[in-house]
């Protein structure tokens, strides 16, 4: 494989509860699109997990992200913020 058909590891921060879910503050997770990222760190998530993860939002390197097919390269930072109460 060359450098251009490799696919970017990426760092996952999970905060408050997507955290508690997932079992863990950090992870990494493979991926040339936000999509596929979060597809593939769902894989070896928990049912709760996934159902937390799937109602976050998302910061791709500190900016806010909406766009699942928003394009990723290697060392991209993804922070998963799950809902919080109040506001």
């Amino acid at each position: 494989m060359t450098t251009i058909d490799r696919v970017p590891t990426i760092t996952v921060r999970l905060f408050a509860g997507a955290a508690a879910e997932y079992g863990a503050e950090t992870a990494t997770a493979q991926g040339a699109m936000l999509q596929d990222a979060l597809e593939d760190l769902l894989r070896t998530a928990p049912p709760e997990a996934a159902r937390v993860i799937g109602r976050s939002s998302f910061l791709v390197n500190a900016v806010a992200c909406t766009d699942l097919t928003r394009t990723l390269t290697e060392g991209d930072s993804l922070d998963v913020l799950p809902p919080f109460a109040g506001g």
